[in-house]
């Protein structure tokens, strides 16, 4: 599929550097001209943005052999036009020119066909075979990319990235360093730099180098002497790899405080690149995905100085949500959401030490109910009362409300009743349990969230969130709510939505308390209302920016007003997106654990800050994953044999990494923390061997 873009005779001196993709979608919409070439241009994100028709078209490519035509607008969406004359064999790639004046199509017989937009006739077709390691009808067209230059580049089964001249249809050059099927192909926002990715796992960036004439004719075109060499390759994926983006990041960057920050004297710290040294506002970022489901991130501007970084280790991690030990159970009891089930399991703490870890034990887990979806319905959300005795999800339908309860007779020793809840209830995106698991809170499709009695199963209130205090409008215009909190004490409910908008409602007077817009543009990835004072809520954003909010008093904390601005750069660059955290379940507490799924981290309000560059446990948080080409396999493999989490002196924010994945870090236990892993091994155990590349051990 490719949309067509604007005119860019009439923008060429204007560029978009936002929408940029594989060579599957057109990635050339909004292009600036090509006298902006440099490579600076690159890291250029204030430039204007071209403004054209609001009605595009989208050319699709389908297995028929036939390409058709579909009008986009705002008013009618996706319309049928016309088809293209069908060929032999499948469309495979499909892009447009610049000036939307031609349609170039990749098919499965080796030819790549120029089509006339307007006419809708064949131009000419050029054999991609003569120019590669080999035609055929068994050649298939993969991947097509337009450059601002005229430049046609094709990626093929044959491993071929080819360079052609899209006026004459002739070739330019071929490269041939796949040693597999090249399944895509994107561009740096300048089109001077091409990456071709295929199922041998490599990522390949070329570049546009100057020649000299040889002859001396100094009249001849510059395109005629411009070549395309090969610059260098990552190896990140062990599957194939799929598709390519180029992006450039959107999210505000933090401000800078007014006040100095305070300078303390310590060792310096060794350079280290990271993802965190290069991934900026304005600074291209090129994206890989794969069939191993790895998201890999590159600077598409320094694509030879720095490491690939791995945006999600856990990929579709499941929905855990755990109970601490309660007097019914005696022990903590964990709630996990699948697509079309839910288990509730019993967790027992072991007495043997876990194998990947000097100080943790086993636990195991006993399933006391497993409860499936009606008609294999999706799950969409589901929750877990503090009493462990209550549990609930919701489908794409509605919600369901379960019971668990002792079974005196028989096989199973508990028995799982379904009780009613009122006729009308949107399904939810969202859903909690009040502190005393009287009340069910149901974040619903229709934006709205529904209070309902579950002993006498009716509708208690509904709450409408609002951004202006007093606003009394039933109508719901906010973003759906995607997450929702309760403090220790019943009186607070929180509800963010999915930008990152708070909102806190008063379950004593039901009434909305107070809105936070989005801080600094960033979504909320974790919160919660830690055990010993309901009035405080602390926050973490996808900035890794910790948040303590006095819900009462309706302002920033205190401690948010004295160290959000100067948290320990080791918290700043918090490996992976921090996904979860837990309070200790003591009222004397004043600590949380802030975990993703590569390492967790000790936060302590009660104590200092601290400003240490370097983990307590002498490892620097970034190295294994992060670090230089040369040296980071060899710090990898270190990392893995020695890096544990070693007792020492407790100070603020200790961190601890992991060596697979985690899906959830919870306290069972004042003093007992429940980690659960999933080692990234058995996860490729379910994965079919990559066609072009050998894994060890396979």
């Amino acid at each position: 599929m490719a949309v067509e873009p604007f005119d860019d005779s009439l923008h060429s001196k204007e560029i978009d550097s936002r929408r940029l993709a594989n060579g599957h979608v057109d990635s050339d919409a909004q292009s600036d001209c090509e006298s902006s070439c440099s490579e600076n241009e690159d890291s250029d994100g204030t430039n204007p943005v071209c403004f054209g028709s609001c009605d595009q078209r989208v050319a699709i490519a389908c297995d028929d052999g036939c390409m058709r035509i579909y009008n986009v607008s705002d008013t009618d969406g996706l319309t049928y036009s016309r088809s293209f004359p069908r060929v032999s064999g499948r469309m495979l790639s499909i892009v447009w020119s610049l000036n939307a004046k031609q349609i170039f199509s990749g098919s499965s017989d080796g030819l790549i066909r120029c089509w006339d937009a307007a006419s809708f006739c064949e131009t000419y077709r050029i054999t991609v075979g003569l120019g590669g390691l080999g035609g055929g009808p068994e050649l298939c067209i993969w991947s097509l990319l337009f450059l601002r230059c005229g430049t046609l580049v094709s990626g093929d089964s044959t491993g071929s990235v080819q360079f052609w001249d899209s006026r004459h249809g002739t070739l330019l050059q071929a490269h041939t360093y796949h040693k597999g099927d090249v399944n895509a192909l994107a561009t740096v926002p300048s089109h001077r730099g091409v990456f071709s990715a295929g199922s041998d796992g490599k990522v390949i960036l070329y570049k546009m180098s100057h020649g000299t004439p040889l002859s001396g004719k100094e009249e001849l075109p510059s395109e005629n002497i411009n070549k395309w060499v090969y610059v260098d390759s990552r190896n990140a994926h062990t599957h194939d790899v799929r598709a390519l983006a180029v992006t450039m990041p959107i999210c505000e960057e933090d401000p800078l405080p007014d006040d100095k920050v305070p300078m303390f004297r310590r060792r310096k710290k060794p350079i280290a690149f990271t993802y965190h040294k290069w991934a900026h506002l304005g600074v291209p970022m090129l994206i890989s995905a794969g069939d191993d489901t790895k998201l890999f991130a590159y600077s598409a501007r320094d694509f030879t100085q720095f490491s690939p970084h791995d945006i999600c280790p856990a990929p579709q991690r499941a929905s855990l949500q755990l109970v601490p030990s309660t007097s019914e159970f005696g022990a903590s009891i964990i709630l996990t959401q699948y697509s079309g089930w839910i288990d509730v399991m019993l967790v027992k703490l072991g007495h043997h030490k876990a194998q990947n870890s000097p100080l943790g034990k086993t636990a195991t887990t006993q399933l006391l109910a497993r409860i499936k979806s009606k008609e294999s319905r999706k799950i969409i959300s589901s929750t877990v009362s503090s009493s462990s005795l209550l549990f609930a999800y919701s489908d794409h339908l509605k919600p369901c409300l379960f019971e668990l309860r002792r079974h005196k007779g028989g096989k199973s020793a508990w028995s799982v009743n379904k009780l009613q809840l009122p006729s009308g209830l949107q399904y939810a995106h969202c859903m909690i349990f009040s502190v005393d698991s009287s009340c069910l809170m149901l974040a619903g499709h229709d934006r709205k969230i529904y209070v309902v009695d579950v002993k006498r199963s009716e509708l208690v209130h509904t709450f409408v969130p609002q951004r202006k205090e007093g606003n009394t409008s039933n109508h719901p215009s906010e973003p759906p709510i995607t997450k929702m909190f309760t403090s220790s004490d019943g009186q607070w409910l929180s509800a963010v939505n999915c930008f990152g908008d708070i909102y806190f409602f008063n379950l004593e007077t039901y009434r909305q308390h107070w809105f936070i817009s989005r801080l600094n543009g960033a979504s909320v990835t974790a919160a919660g209302f830690p055990p010993k004072n309901s009035n405080v809520f602390v926050t973490i954003t996808s900035s890794n920016q910790v948040y303590v909010f006095d819900v009462e008093a309706k302002q920033l904390g205190e401690w948010s007003r004295r160290h959000s601005l100067h948290l320990p750069k080791t918290f700043q660059e918090f490996p992976g997106e921090v996904i979860g955290l837990s309070f200790p379940p003591s009222i004397n507490s004043t600590s949380v654990v802030v975990y993703s799924a590569s390492a967790m981290c000790l936060i302590d309000f009660g104590m200092p800050v601290g400003q240490d560059d370097v983990l307590p446990n002498g490892h620097d948080i970034s190295v294994g994953k992060h670090d230089s080409p040369k040296n980071a396999t060899a710090k990898r493999k270190r990392m893995n044999v020695d890096h544990e989490c070693k007792p020492h002196k407790k100070k603020n924010f200790d961190f601890c990494s992991f060596k697979s994945p985690v899906l959830f870090v919870g306290y069972v236990s004042e003093k007992s923390l429940l980690v659960i892993e999933k080692r990234w091994t058995e996860v490729l155990q379910n994965f079919d061997a990559p066609v072009h590349k050998h894994m060890y051990g396979t």
